[in-house]
């Protein structure tokens, strides 16, 4: 949806400049293209409806704001509708109750619901200081169990055992006895999903919500359910209370109307979204921010924090004590800021917070071939002894054919890494006592920012 809804915008802008008010003329053209791509991107017909008349009551006449021209004014007002539609801003997951408070994970076969439920265990862990028990109803599947097991032991939660020949309702008296007498604060409870929605599922997941009276009860849906999800959505709204909703797969190629859609039809919060596969690949959903990716205004914001989440402080204020007092960048170092960009999460996943305008010229990278340059490199390092990495000096024919077999590459490779490296030593060179400055110089750093390399 980002692409199609971005590009149509930005071209109804250029069309639109130069004009002094907006018409109801110029937000007719403008607000056929939004609907052209909301719909392609599989948003609810009625949501549609109610998304543009709303955006057209407010542009209508609306004097051009300072600089603004009538395009620049009518995107900040679909920007504006686009993150009420979602739920305006963020909204956090209510943990206040009595320990444990209980959140139920509800949702379809195949929607992401078990992997769900570690990845909300890892992030009560690591961001709110919670101690955190996970346990799986879905006796239908055993196959989830030792799932939910595995990715619990992943997020350093503590599994609750459970096993197909019980009742969903026993396990979950057994979990919240268990869980009141160890002292967690949290309790997660995966309930079982169905690939289509059933009677039976809905009876036995209302029981297991009155039993446990959870404070939250999220449904989880994937993103790339488009038209699919809303009515899962009303099904499950139908059935129970839901407070929250977690969508999922939201970095996969979906058209994106999921997440417009399930918020308007439920009435319940986007709380979480998942963006990549790791563990750790939950943010909290901000509808201001998720309308800017739509709008291809990128989000500097998550950007920033990948990043700094990602960055060992320590390692990176060691690293410029050593280089300000003359102590010299080595491979070992050089191995260290390959590692800390995997750790950000690669570069694709870097790329794709950044406004469209940048992500297109980056998008003119192979994405792949640049994410095993960076595995490449990290091999032949690896295949190195101390000293080499230490004096890379030494590093003669011998050694570059010994480390090529080890890192099973090209000898070209070692030295086209040795290249890179002896670039970086002499940038950090130029770096101790003050010689930044004279550096940004010769990149073209006071016109402008440096060009990222392989980005023209």
């Amino acid at each position: 949806m980002a692409s199609a809804l971005s590009d149509r915008l930005s071209r109804i802008v250029k069309e639109m400049r130069g004009q002094a008010r907006i018409t109801e003329s110029n937000v007719t053209d403008m607000l056929r293209e939004v609907r052209m791509a909301l719909l392609e991107a599989d948003v609810a017909l009625p949501v549609v409806r109610d998304f543009i008349a709303r955006v057209k009551e407010k542009a209508l006449g609306q004097e051009v704001v300072g600089s603004l021209t009538p395009g620049q004014a009518l995107v900040a007002i679909v920007n504006r509708e686009l993150a009420a539609t979602m739920g305006e801003g963020v909204a956090d997951i209510n943990l206040a109750a009595q320990p444990p408070a209980v959140i139920l994970m509800a949702g379809l076969q195949g929607a992401g619901k078990t992997t769900t439920t570690a990845k909300l265990a890892k992030h009560l862990i690591d961001k709110r200081k919670k101690k955190v028990l996970t346990v799986s109803g879905d006796v239908y599947r055993p196959a989830a169990i030792e799932q939910l097991k595995t990715v619990t032991a992943q997020a350093g939660a503590e599994w609750f055992p459970s096993t197909p020949d019980q009742k969903p309702a026993d396990i979950a008296r057994a979990a919240i006895d268990y869980a009141k007498k160890h002292f967690f604060d949290v309790l997660l409870v995966d309930t079982a999903g169905r690939l289509a929605i059933d009677e039976a599922l809905m009876r036995e997941i209302q029981e297991l919500h009155a039993i446990l009276k959870p404070v939250e009860t999220l449904f989880v849906v994937d993103a790339m359910q488009g038209q699919d999800a809303v009515n899962t959505a009303k099904a499950f709204s139908d059935a129970l209370p839901l407070t929250g909703i977690v969508l999922t797969k939201t970095d996969g190629d979906s058209r994106g109307g999921a997440a417009l859609s399930v918020r308007a039809v439920t009435g319940a919060p986007i709380k979480f979204a998942g963006v990549s596969e790791k563990i750790d690949g939950l943010e909290v959903f901000d509808a201001e921010r998720h309308a800017g990716r739509i709008l291809g205004m990128g989000d500097i914001l998550a950007l920033v924090e990948q990043v700094t989440a990602g960055v060992d402080m320590a390692s990176a204020q060691k690293l410029a004590a050593k280089v300000k007092s003359g102590g010299g960048f080595d491979l070992n170092d050089f191995l260290e800021q390959i590692r800390q960009m995997k750790q950000m999460g690669g570069l694709s996943s870097l790329m794709d917070k950044l406004p469209s305008a940048l992500s297109a010229k980056a998008g003119q990278m192979d994405m792949g071939k640049a994410e095993k340059d960076i595995a490449r490199k990290e091999g032949i390092i690896c295949s190195m002894t101390l000293k080499e990495r230490r004096k890379p000096e030494i590093i003669k024919a011998t050694r570059k054919r010994r480390i090529a077999n080890g890192a099973g590459v090209h000898v070209q490779e070692v030295n086209r890494l040795l290249k890179e490296f002896e670039q970086m030593q002499g940038m950090m060179k130029q770096m101790k006592g003050g010689g930044l400055m004279k550096m940004m110089k010769k990149m073209g750093g006071m016109k402008g920012m440096p060009k990222l390399p392989g980005m023209g």
